[in-house]
């Protein structure tokens, strides 16, 4: 399981996702589709985002299927961004 930050044209949102990788090629095509051409990522580690988002992120977690999927846990960009410290945030994956 992966979690991950990713910064796009309108703000950030922090994703779930069986994806080994932020920029595997079908996570990419499933973002592509949702609109997302571009971004920056930052993977963030699981237990933290599960620390501060509780049982919000038991209930994602509870929806998301074993095998390639990714599932939206905030999409509020003021609340991603402010929810996590910089120095929390892994290397970035870029996508242009």
């Amino acid at each position: 399981m992966k979690a991950g930050i990713y910064f796009t044209g309108t703000g950030p949102i922090l994703l779930l996702t069986t994806y080994n990788e932020l920029n595997d090629p079908m996570l990419i095509s499933k973002l592509e589709q949702k609109g997302i051409k571009k971004f920056i990522a930052y993977e963030v580690p699981e237990a933290v985002v599960k620390e501060k988002y509780g049982m919000h992120f038991n209930v994602i977690m509870g929806d998301l299927k074993q095998t390639d999927d990714l599932r939206v846990l905030d999409y509020d960009g003021h609340h991603v961004f402010h929810n996590f410290s910089l120095s929390e945030l892994g290397d970035p994956v870029f996508h242009d």
